[in-house]
């Protein structure tokens, strides 16, 4: 019989991996995480003042916190923000073409210079994203990752900022995503102010 796990370290764990994030920016050096949301968050600003949009990305779980803050950026926000979560538009592109270009065809026609794309992989090696964040870069999109597992995943050097979650359990790994977002946007809220319609 296994052990059951205590919630109360559970918790510590979950706290410790939230501690413990990294940042990097595009040539992999450090950055401070206070400033990477600072950046993060006037970077947010000037591309809703361009009248540009924030992309979210990400598969499974991934997928479904990429709604629920492209949702939010949107209502709260007042920023363009989508999430490339249409049924019929994923498997057409996977049937039709490849599954790992179901990020990357809706962003060919849709992305402009200027845009934003925030990733959400726990291993930061899914090929659908990498293809998504290759196309991003290309097209002149700005770019930001949170990912987890290994610190050498390959969305690491892709984005302008990296977020990286040092765990390797898909919860602790997913919930501290979504606590990064929401830390993100509140931040936003609070300094360029926002609101629900």
């Amino acid at each position: 019989m296994k052990n059951r796990e205590n919630w109360n370290d559970y918790l510590a764990s979950i706290g410790a991996a939230l501690r413990d994030v990294t940042v990097t920016d595009r040539s992999g050096r450090a950055v401070a995480t206070a400033d990477a949301f600072a950046q993060w968050v006037e970077l947010s600003h000037a591309v809703n003042e361009r009248g540009s949009t924030a992309y979210f990305i990400g598969n499974g779980g991934s997928a479904g916190i990429a709604s629920h803050m492209a949702a939010d950026a949107c209502k709260n926000g007042r920023i363009r923000a989508l999430a490339f979560n249409d049924v019929a538009l994923m498997t057409a592109t996977a049937n039709d073409g490849a599954f790992d270009q179901i990020f990357a065809l809706p962003l060919a026609r849709l992305a402009r210079p200027g845009d934003m794309v925030v990733s959400i992989s726990s291993s930061g090696n899914s090929p659908n994203i990498l293809r998504g964040l290759e196309h991003a870069r290309q097209a002149g999109l700005h770019i930001v990752t949170l990912s987890g597992w290994n610190a050498d995943n390959r969305s690491r050097s892709l984005g302008d900022l990296n977020f990286y979650i040092g765990a390797s359990r898909y919860g602790w790994i997913e919930s501290a995503h979504l606590l990064i977002l929401h830390f993100w946007l509140d931040q936003y809220l609070n300094i360029h102010g926002g609101g629900a319609l």
